[in-house]
């Protein structure tokens, strides 16, 4: 797969399937995976965090997902690679816990609120993962 410049645009949202695959946090994953590749800028984000417990719960590192992203031909191609080296039971142990973690989790620290600045404005119930478009859309108002 080519390069992304993550300073142009944001990753997909968390909930956004990869090529069909219902895995939160798969197509974000990949999208920052890709601006980590040569040519690519990551600008402002990570990968790390919510990616971090992607690849815990699939047993898979990010090198391991790096390499596949790298030599893909496109989404269709890492998705199943997924489905072939991941269970359907860690793949819906993924779904089940990044959900789990709430805004209210984490509106209490202040780091994390300086770079989530919308977090206090979500409802406390609200799943912590729903913050990251809302972030990604303020982010880039001025850039469209």
């Amino acid at each position: 797969m080519d390069a992304l410049d993550l300073t142009l645009r944001p990753p997909r949202p968390p909930r956004e399937p990869l090529a069909g695959l219902d895995l939160i946090m798969a197509a974000r994953t990949v999208d920052k995976l890709r601006a980590s590749l040569p040519g690519g800028k990551l600008g402002s984000y990570h990968i790390s965090g919510f990616s971090e417990v992607l690849f815990a719960k699939l047993g898979i590192t990010e090198d391991e997902l790096r390499a596949v992203v790298e030599r893909a031909g496109g989404d269709a191609d890492v998705a199943a690679w997924i489905r072939e080296r991941c269970s359907p039971e860690a793949i819906a142990a993924v779904n089940d816990v990044i959900p789990r973690r709430l805004v209210r989790d984490r509106v209490g620290d202040p780091e994390f609120v300086k770079k989530y600045p919308l977090l206090p404005t979500m409802p406390g119930d609200a799943p912590l993962v729903d913050v990251l478009p809302l972030d990604d859309a303020a982010a880039f108002a001025n850039k469209a």
